[in-house]
């Protein structure tokens, strides 16, 4: 019996979920049963409201990490800007703050458990932490937030990490759908299924095997490498800035600061002093102590990265202004709503 559990939360994506769920449930008829599909929650039995005008699905359990099988993770609609309560950023934080994350995180510790992704469902496992250092896609506009959470953006309509499948778009869900009926009921049950909904895959399913683009390696060499993980080296290069004594002087000092999230101010303290002309920083949160990550400045603007892990994983880019002892600015994550800093010197 091949099981697969479709997550809602509040704000979920209608197609996301639809869509694999329709094709789930043809393979099952065309396979003569054997796939058990149902809708589940984080919390367990209720009406969830989809983010497409308050149309509600009813999740029949609760999400099971220890269960055999497939566990999808749909995207959220919302408004696109901004950073009001029912904008995707938002919703998708907000379901990345539930049990919801921490039941992934067991899941994709289960080798008998595969974890897909449609869409924005791939940023629910980002903000949780999951993707690090992973290929990973999501939907063109959330692409660069994905590089920020530590993830390696792929632009491909699906992408297959092993215990891990995500696809791109909202259509996309079709597509991740039918590649795991492929790969859990091989090539003909997904055929009779494209038939019958008049739909074929799109795309190239990507894949960290084979030759590696551009490496040289020619078809049939035995010498030829037949992993391209080097495609997923990620280099780090640390520019430092350096200016005058009496330019960097301006933020020196211990401040404490807030940045004012689309979910919640995140209460940070500032270590920043200059060392042979180059400025250094440091960001506590809590125990939590991080680098200022490549900071330049340029007068009273001061510009660093860094890495958070609450209320969500990302690099946030900040840029600040400081007026005697009062520091302002934003912190910026790809296309999230920009949050506001402000401080003062301690």
């Amino acid at each position: 019996m091949l099981n697969v559990q479709i997550v809602l939360f509040d704000g979920f994506d209608l197609l996301d979920t639809i869509a694999p769920y329709e094709v789930f449930c043809a393979a099952g008829m065309t396979a003569g049963g054997g796939v058990h599909v149902e809708f589940v929650s984080a919390d367990g039995p209720r009406h969830v409201i989809s983010g497409v005008n308050g149309v509600k699905l009813e999740a029949r359990g609760k999400l099971s990490p220890d269960q055999q099988g497939i566990i999808l993770v749909p995207g959220a609609s919302g408004e696109l800007a901004g950073d009001g309560p029912d904008s995707i950023p938002v919703l998708l934080a907000r379901a990345s703050n539930t049990e919801l994350t921490g039941m992934l995180v067991r899941a994709l510790e289960n080798p008998k458990i595969v974890v897909a992704t449609v869409c924005g469902g791939s940023l629910v496992l980002a903000m949780g932490g999951m993707l690090e250092g992973r290929p990973a896609v999501t939907h063109h506009l959330g692409m660069d937030v994905l590089g920020e959470t530590g993830a390696i953006p792929v632009n491909a309509r699906v992408v297959d990490d092993g215990n891990l499948v995500m696809g791109g778009g909202v259509t996309s869900g079709l597509d991740v759908a039918l590649y795991l009926v492929e790969r859990e009921l091989g090539p003909r049950i997904t055929h009779e299924v494209e038939q019958l909904f008049e739909y074929e895959r799109r795309g190239t399913v990507w894949r960290s095997t084979g030759i590696s683009p551009g490496d040289g390696a020619k078809i049939g060499d035995p010498n030829a490498s037949k992993d391209s993980s080097s495609f997923l080296e990620v280099r780090a290069t640390a520019n430092a800035s350096t200016s005058s004594s009496a330019s960097s002087s301006l933020f020196e000092g211990e401040w404490d600061a807030t940045i004012e999230t689309p979910v919640g101010g995140l209460i940070v303290k500032l270590h920043i002093a200059t060392v042979h002309g180059v400025i250094q920083g440091t960001c506590m949160h809590g125990d939590e102590a991080s680098p200022f990550i490549d900071p330049e400045f340029t007068g009273n603007l001061l510009r660093w990265s860094l890495r958070v892990t609450k209320p969500m994983r990302l690099t946030l880019k900040l840029e600040v202004m400081v007026d005697g002892d009062q520091m302002t600015g934003i912190a910026k994550a790809g296309v999230l709503p920009s949050s506001r800093l402000s401080g003062h010197r301690i």
